[in-house]
């Protein structure tokens, strides 16, 4: 019977771990806008926002270090 409860616990906790990460990855994951031209991409105060291959990509993130 402990064994049971011990393994029913564990299992509990190992779900709930990949439902945080499900919830937590879901609100921050933010889909760039289609556009045309640069000028249909949100602008905001201190980034290089611009239009390339159709969707909005922001120019000042350094990737490369």
């Amino acid at each position: 019977m402990v064994k049971m409860l011990k393994f029913v616990y564990v299992a509990i906790l190992f779900i709930s771990i990949f439902l945080v990460l499900a919830v937590y990855d879901s609100k921050y994951f933010n889909i760039a806008p289609p556009c045309v031209i640069d000028k249909d991409c949100p602008q905001f105060k201190n980034n290089n926002v611009r239009c390339r291959k159709g969707f909005c990509v922001n120019l000042s993130v350094n990737w490369i270090k």
